[in-house]
């Protein structure tokens, strides 16, 4: 039968720990990619509103940005300390729901010629 000393059984429960720290951590903001947005709802829009609502899209990224590496801090934390991380939260959904809302609006901006 395989037997494991004291030395091989401690590497394999570092490697083990280390393994399962990787399990659920938050998506790094530079990975997430915009979710489909219908453009219908910008067809309406003059160039003026479709300008003002890339400008509010814009900053509410940059908060959900801030928001996910934030979460991303403290899952590191939480993996340091219990193993595994507390994984993508409505942060990283929304994130992808603006980046999707704002191609939508880019799109809008060029078919209107603005």
């Amino acid at each position: 039968m395989f037997q494991l000393n004291h030395k091989k059984m401690l590497i394999f429960l570092t490697c083990l720990l280390a393994l399962g720290a990787c399990a659920n951590r938050p998506t790094s903001p530079a990975q997430i990619t915009g979710s489909y947005s219908s453009g219908l709802v910008y067809e309406s829009f003059s160039c003026r509103k479709l300008a003002a609502e890339q400008e509010s899209l814009a900053r509410r990224e940059s908060r959900l940005v801030i928001a996910q590496e934030q979460r991303i801090k403290s899952s590191n934390m939480q993996a340091w300390w219990l193993g595994y991380g507390q994984g993508d939260g409505m942060e990283a959904s929304e994130l992808a729901t603006v980046r999707g809302q704002k191609e939508a609006v880019r799109t809008a901006l060029a078919a209107k010629g603005c």
